[in-house]
């Protein structure tokens, strides 16, 4: 499955849509603004909040945190070691690591589960300016987690990025 993602989606405090490939509406995304640390909600399309996802306030490296229900499910944050500047880890908490690798800031990366293709982002399908796809590959994934985790990954590079 498909879905298009606008790049606005990295300035928080701004609420739209996020589309399937055929343009049906999915996913909400709430933007809070005014907010210490960045923070959001997706939701679904009735308004029930499926993930919140907000920085870490006090940590070495920037952190981004996911939630379902109120209960931790996933943080993500640069691998220390890579040689690869966009390299990121994402820790679920049952003890699952993702890695998300590739051109985060050109919108050209994949997420792997123990080198199995679990999403792959990308700009290069698409004609519509500013958009990029999150291609969910598998059937079994979570797709409001990997959206959430392009969204995290996208905005820990574009901080790294302003920070230099």
């Amino acid at each position: 499955m498909r879905y298009l993602v606008r790049d606005r989606l990295l300035g928080f405090g701004d609420d739209y849509w996020i589309e399937d490939d055929r343009g049906n509406k999915v996913f909400f995304v709430d933007g809070k603004a005014m907010r210490l640390r960045d923070t959001f909600e997706l939701k679904d399309t009735q308004g029930r909040v499926l993930i919140d996802i907000h920085q870490k306030m006090l940590a070495l490296r920037d952190t981004m945190i996911i939630e379902r229900d109120g209960d931790p499910l996933a943080t993500i944050k640069r691998k220390r070691l890579s040689l690869l500047r966009n390299h990121y880890r994402v820790s679920l908490v049952d003890g699952t690591e993702l890695d998300v690798s590739g051109k985060i800031l050109d919108r050209e990366f994949a997420v792997d589960y123990d080198n199995e293709l679990l999403a792959q982002i990308s700009r290069r399908w698409l004609h519509i300016r500013d958009t990029y796809g999150v291609d969910v590959v598998r059937d079994d994934a979570d797709p409001a987690l990997l959206i959430a985790v392009a969204v995290c990954v996208i905005h820990l590079a574009e901080k790294e990025r302003a920070e230099e």
